[in-house]
């Protein structure tokens, strides 16, 4: 990629992450309301971490093969935007067909495609925020996607209680037993995410490629096999920083997984007694306490700018991991609704954070020319942990957490901590470093 990029402004970059909104709607709609869905149909407790295996596996794929892709793709559009259209149109019409599942499996095969949907759009735009900033405008660049996922994630869980609070019954439900707040909200996602993909290819170019950039290309080796030779020599010539990140990125991604799978379950029992009627109760909770620890994000993303130019952003995502960590260990001690939204608070920092600071220290590691192919790779940091979280869970729930989702929270908020502390051991490195290593490691392979 040419390296002189011209400053953007404020709202040049807020339209350029404007389609994160849609993005992280869908997220959000997934994280509030899969495990409930699953469990209308008829989903064993024990069994939830299997059904959600859609998101890592699709994400383990198919990432690190568009990324690669994007890289290499010359179209009149541009590189990165064709997958934008694409992934955003597939993952509407899921959204709309979702709450009409009939079935556990029907609903788990139409996430199958709307998380493939979501990962070809996801890695190439952060890839096209990375192209278009310089690195001092980084910070800015990737924590307004924080703040769009905070508010794309807010309006997703609190759509339900906005229905509710303008007439919809919040026990009326479907023939298969899924509300019909759920129905609405996964219909108004499906509005919102196509929307806002449009809204950034119409008012965000991908800045064009120079002659020595395109003849590069051009002149590059093509097809599939040349794909996955490009990300097996990005994954021997990775970045040391990069590398490092691996620890910080297992512990808390695998805990963020547990949160969404257990959380309504752990509140039926901690604040609703598990009561016949807990689950509705809590499965609505926790909707709202995700709009509130989002909205945290949305609000907190632009202060966190300023914190991570300060302090620097590992230093300031390591505090917002323990801020976290240790108010989801609390939570499981509250059996108030208000205090509920106390303990989740540190969460929100933490959920902006996780959203922004780990792509501003990944951006200024790795080659600028190879952006597409590493943030991918980048990707299988957080989808194989989400990946083992789905397979070994189900293995120690009734042994070692007694099969209770309260002790499933416990653990999650141990391991934010955890991350934490592995964050502060990441040394990071400028572009110039990464590059001087990756040619000496090239030139190791090739002799």
């Amino acid at each position: 990629m040419s390296t002189r990029k011209i400053k953007l402004s404020f709202w040049q970059i807020i339209n350029m992450n404007f389609g994160f909104l849609g993005l992280q709607y869908s997220f959000g709609l997934q994280q509030a309301n899969m495990s409930p869905i699953y469990s209308y149909l008829g989903a064993e407790e024990k069994n939830l971490p299997y059904l959600w295996l859609a998101g890592p596996i699709t994400g383990l794929i198919l990432q690190p093969i568009i990324g690669a892709m994007s890289d290499k793709t010359v179209t009149r559009w541009g590189r990165r935007t064709p997958y934008f259209l694409v992934g955003a149109i597939f993952c509407s019409l899921c959204l709309l067909a979702m709450p009409y599942s009939t079935s556990v499996w029907m609903a788990a095969s139409i996430l199958w495609i709307l998380d493939a949907a979501n990962n070809i759009t996801q890695e190439p735009y952060r890839a096209f925020v990375s192209d278009k900033l310089s690195e001092e405008q980084h910070s800015a660049g990737f924590l307004t996607q924080s703040a769009f996922t905070g508010l794309g994630q807010t309006l997703s869980y609190l759509t339900p209680t906005l229905l509710i609070f303008f007439g919809v019954n919040k026990f009326a439900v479907n023939s298969h037993h899924i509300p019909v707040t759920t129905i609405i909200a996964f219909g108004i996602g499906a509005v919102i995410s196509i929307s806002s993909i449009l809204w950034t290819l119409k008012t965000t170019k991908e800045d064009p490629l120079t002659a020595e950039e395109l003849a590069e290309i051009e002149q590059g080796p093509k097809g599939i096999k040349a794909v996955f030779a490009d990300i097996f020599q990005a994954v021997r010539t990775m970045p040391l920083a990069m590398k490092q990140m691996i620890p910080m990125m297992f512990l808390s991604w695998y805990a963020m997984f547990i949160y969404w799978i257990y959380i309504a379950k752990c509140l039926s029992h901690t604040v609703y007694g598990n009561q016949a009627s807990a689950f509705r109760q809590s499965d609505i909770l926790a909707g709202q306490i995700g709009a509130y620890y989002n909205f945290i994000a949305f609000a907190s993303a632009f202060l966190l700018v300023k914190l991570s130019k300060a302090w620097g952003p590992k230093i300031v995502h390591s505090g917002c991991l323990v801020a976290a960590g240790i108010g989801l260990f609390l939570l499981t001690y509250i059996h108030n609704e208000a205090m509920v939204y106390v303990a989740v608070t540190g969460l929100g920092l933490c959920w902006a954070s996780m959203m922004g600071n780990p792509y501003v220290i990944l951006a200024g590691s790795i080659p600028p020319e190879r952006t597409g192919v590493y943030m991918g790779i980048f990707n299988m940091f957080i989808v194989i942990p989400m990946l083992l979280q789905n397979m070994t869970m189900p293995l120690y729930y009734e042994s070692w957490l007694a099969g209770s989702p309260v002790n499933a929270i416990k653990l999650a908020g141990v391991l934010l901590v955890a991350s934490a502390v592995a964050t502060l051991l990441i040394r990071m490195r400028s572009n110039k470093e990464t590059k001087a290593d990756a040619m000496s490691l090239s030139i190791d392979a090739v002799s």
